[in-house]
């Protein structure tokens, strides 16, 4: 990961007398006139945010790695990209104690922690931050569900399978064992559509995680 570019806190007047500052991203001038007070300035060019003074009190600077400027509390260890084509989750390091008199630097980012998932919907790569497999993850693109690894999905498969059969084989066994004693007492036949229902809803559980996607991990940083 590139170091987030540093920046100038005092702005030099160009010929004309205008104070102008380099855009810290494409390294064009960007015109101060009547922008002073204000904390950050946008380049016209590559539409970039670049700092000219030091962060408010208790925030920071962070630049990701797509050039988006981040204002954030300076106790954050972790902030996410906003830009919906980026959505990196950046670590922030240990918050280093700057002199007042000094411009503010930013935290420095570090590689994440955490593993880089191949979507199973869309094949797109991203970041999936729990440290174990066998669980589910919603890909920022796509926006869809899929299991990351597969032993999650089959075992939820055959869990679900055999309870269902289970359910399937009470119904039958309370429709063969209690026909006589359902056409007096008529609410055994509720037992009868509980244990069917069950046995359904687990059936059909099964072929949802049977069928369900499946994301495999690309590679891990931890």
């Amino acid at each position: 990961a590139e170091l987030p570019p540093p920046y100038t806190a005092i702005a030099s007047p160009d010929a004309s007398g205008v104070p102008v500052i380099n855009c810290r991203v494409c390294q064009s001038l960007i015109n101060l006139d009547g922008k002073l007070h204000q904390h950050v300035v946008k380049c016209t060019v590559c539409n970039e945010a670049t700092p000219i003074k030091n962060p408010p009190s208790g925030k920071k600077y962070v630049r990701c790695q797509c050039n988006c400027l981040l204002i954030c509390k300076d106790t954050s260890r972790k902030i996410g990209c906003p830009r919906p084509n980026c959505r990196r989750i950046i670590t922030l390091g240990p918050v280093m104690l700057i002199p007042e008199e000094q411009p503010a630097q930013p935290a420095l980012p570090v590689q994440p922690d955490g593993t880089r998932v191949v979507c199973g919907h869309c094949g797109n790569t991203f970041l999936w931050m729990e440290l174990r497999f066998n669980t589910l993850a919603k890909c920022p693109h796509c926006k869809k569900i899929s299991s990351v690894g597969s032993a999650l999905p089959r075992r939820r498969c055959c869990a679900y399978i055999t309870i269902g059969m289970i359910c399937i084989f009470i119904g039958v066994g309370l429709t063969v064992g209690t026909q006589d004693f359902a056409r007096r007492f008529h609410a055994t036949y509720v037992s009868w559509a509980v244990a069917y229902l069950l046995g359904l809803i687990c059936l059909i559980r099964a072929c949802y995680w049977g069928a369900i996607k499946v994301s495999y991990p690309e590679h891990n940083f931890a």
